[in-house]
């Protein structure tokens, strides 16, 4: 393992014996479920940027897969949505944390009457090389951990979710991404990348990394401001802003022309006709938003059009887009 892998690893070690409240990140979205009751101890070891799976990725009792479970919360949510012995799978590589969420799911179900641990299968394992088979897995997810990852190890995590991933399956991820140039000596400094702070890509290479790995369609479902780093408590000259982004990435296969990447653009036709047709697979209806991807987006800008608006990037899509 890395030299800063391991010092990631003594991170979360630390963290899994002594819950520390917003130890690297803002702290995740606890959803409000009718019957679902968090413990506080959970909520104390809630390690994450934003939130990862949404509700309505978890219809059809899908089978899934959490990696880097934290104090367990995240993984108690999904069960509440597929309540099958072992259809959630929880790995991480520190014993310290899997121990920790063990007691958490023993707390939970005394606080969930309609919650069994056998719900959730936990593995010693890491994101590199993932102990679960090939095309397993409908839904999979992290929070806030590639971001820890340098390119090399990032790019194997992505391959590995989506080997384990079946075909449509799902991958959702929230990380820190930053427009702005990292200095190297943040960026090599193992404890600052271990707390979620020296590791944030630009958001187009990180999305780049992802469909490098075949996956057809991302969406961008959200970006929000994350933290500040300042020349008053970090080595650097001016200050650098850091946001967290959410996205899924459907394993789909890769059209010939390449991926599409929903970015929260929108297609309104104000023309006269009943309707706009492409000829490539989307039609416009007069003053009916239609969300695109930045392909479709491109492609209809270029036909200079005086009747079709295509407006910029929201970095919020929240479904029925065009492809």
């Amino acid at each position: 393992m890395s030299d800063y892998l391991e010092t990631t690893k003594d991170v979360y070690k630390e963290a899994a014996l002594t819950p520390d409240v917003g130890l690297c990140c803002t702290t995740t979205p606890v959803w409000e479920l009718p019957g679902l009751t968090i413990p506080a101890k959970m909520l104390d070891m809630n390690y994450g940027c934003g939130s990862t799976v949404n509700p309505r990725d978890l219809v059809n009792n899908p089978k899934v897969l959490y990696v880097g479970v934290g104090g367990g919360m995240e993984l108690l949510q999904f069960s509440y949505f597929s309540r099958e012995k072992g259809n959630i799978i929880g790995v991480d590589v520190v014993d310290e944390m899997l121990e920790a969420s063990v007691d958490n799911f023993k707390e939970a179900e005394t606080a969930n009457d309609w919650f069994d641990s056998n719900f959730i299968e936990l593995k010693k394992g890491d994101a590199l090389n993932l102990p679960v088979p090939d095309s397993s897995i409908d839904v999979a997810a992290q929070n806030c951990l590639f971001n820890i990852f340098k390119v090399e190890d990032l790019k194997k995590a992505l391959q590995e979710m989506y080997r384990v991933l079946k075909p449509n399956g799902r991958l959702v991820l929230s990380d820190p991404v930053c427009e702005y140039p990292m200095p190297e000596n943040l960026k090599n400094d193992e404890r600052l990348r271990a707390l979620c702070l020296s590791g944030a890509l630009p958001l187009k290479e990180y999305i780049d990394l992802i469909t490098s790995v075949g996956f057809g369609t991302v969406e961008i479902r959200a970006k929000r401001p994350y933290r500040i780093l300042d020349p008053k408590n970090y080595n650097i000259d001016e200050i650098i802003f850091i946001e967290s982004v959410e996205v899924c990435a459907i394993k789909d296969p890769m059209p010939e022309d390449g991926p599409c990447v929903f970015t929260g653009k929108t297609a309104i036709y104000y023309g006269d006709q009943e309707y706009f047709d492409d000829e490539k697979g989307h039609v416009l209806l007069p003053n009916q938003p239609l969300a695109v991807c930045d392909k479709t987006a491109n492609a209809l800008g270029n036909l200079k059009r005086d009747d079709i608006f295509i407006s910029d990037s929201t970095y919020f899509y929240d479904g029925g887009g065009c492809c």
